[in-house]
């Protein structure tokens, strides 16, 4: 089977944080909170988990004196990320009847 089951992505939250930086060059802690409507401690242990296996990066910067979380995908988590779609994908199309 082509692809790669990636454990790192097995939770819906992360899956769906990876979606978001594939089509956002970065996407901010507050933005990601509204848009998956979860916790603040829920968001940053899926986040934490996705910096660990280098597939996101992080960049703290202040707008003003606001303190600013930026993420975005790694080349490294990328691709993780394509072959894991693609091997949901093969195993959707092997299970069709």
């Amino acid at each position: 089977m082509k692809g790669n089951y990636d454990k790192a992505f097995e939770n819906v939250i992360r899956l769906r944080i990876m979606s978001i930086l594939m089509v956002n060059e970065q996407f901010d802690f507050n933005s990601f909170k509204e848009l998956l409507e979860v916790t603040d401690g829920n968001l940053a242990s899926h986040l934490k988990n996705l910096e660990n296996s280098e597939y996101i990066m992080v960049e703290k910067s202040f707008q003003g004196r606001k303190p600013l979380t930026n993420y975005s995908a790694t080349n490294a988590g990328k691709e993780a990320f394509k072959l894991h779609l693609e091997f949901l994908e093969n195993l959707i199309n092997e299970n069709k009847p």
